[in-house]
């Protein structure tokens, strides 16, 4: 048995080994590859993820700058209806004065104020007649004196100053109370 000797055992060793490593290669490639697909496929699952959990967080986001835009419409709309109720108001007001103002120029009006309550007596101070009590008089016998005209215009006009600041005020007021609300 004369061998084949250490030269061809030696090929035929060289010759299995790199048969066994290129199959080993060709193996190893491919276990890779299959890895290789599993590993792009967590990762498209991964992007896929993201991109839904993205799209979440934008529609969220959207929904809710919808909501407050209608909140806000909604408080710009009360805001605006107090602001006409509240020049209609004022309006009303400076209407009812400019008509006051005007009767007490005519003398349709006339202001007067208590000078003393009666006592029984037929006359008061300064030689006054007392007022003969009538149905819409709440005390009988009230002594009244007439204001000058001059100084009834202006009472007049510092309680319409009084009557646009109450107003002025109430509507600050409310503008408040709809905003902090």
């Amino acid at each position: 048995m004369t061998g084949l000797g250490w030269p061809a055992v030696a090929v035929v060793l060289m010759v299995g080994a790199v048969s066994g490593g290129s199959a080993a290669w060709v193996w190893q490639a491919n276990d890779f590859g299959r890895q290789k697909a599993g590993y792009e496929e967590q990762l498209a699952d991964k992007d896929l993820k993201y991109v839904r959990e993205r799209e979440a967080a934008a529609s969220a986001a959207l929904d809710q700058l919808a909501a407050q835009q209608a909140v806000r419409r909604n408080l710009e709309d009360r805001l605006q209806q107090q602001d006409q109720n509240h020049w209609k108001e004022m309006n009303d007001v400076q209407q009812a004065q400019a008509r006051l103002r005007d009767r007490l120029a005519t003398a349709d009006v006339r202001l007067s104020v208590l000078v003393e309550a009666g006592s029984g007596t037929a006359s008061g101070c300064g030689g006054r007649e007392r007022k003969a009590p009538s149905a819409g008089d709440v005390v009988d016998g009230l002594i009244r004196a007439q204001l000058d005209p001059a100084h009834a215009r202006r009472i007049i006009a510092i309680t319409d100053e009084g009557d646009r600041g109450l107003i002025a005020l109430k509507a600050c007021q409310a503008f408040v109370r709809e905003t902090t609300r």
